[in-house]
């Protein structure tokens, strides 16, 4: 199982959480993006539905695969 970390910076002038090198919306206040990253987190390992998925990768070919509903990430916040 892959584990995804929500990590709370400043940015922007206020506060996002990132996930790897990706930024949130900037938030007013750390508090804002802590709830933020908080329920991102959280609907992150919720279960869906087993369907068909297509995606390119970094060299610019589409792949498609069957995505199970019930594979989700483990997940947890970083509140530095």
């Amino acid at each position: 199982m892959s584990k995804v970390t929500y990590e709370i910076v400043e940015h922007n002038g206020g506060w996002a959480y990132k996930v790897g090198d990706v930024f949130s919306e900037t938030h007013p206040t750390h508090d804002h993006a802590l709830s933020a990253a908080q329920n991102a987190a959280a609907e992150q390992e919720l279960a869906g539905e087993t369907d068909g998925i297509e995606y390119q990768d970094e060299k610019g070919r589409w792949h498609q695969e069957v995505a199970d509903g019930e594979d989700r990430p483990e997940t947890e916040v970083k509140d530095l």
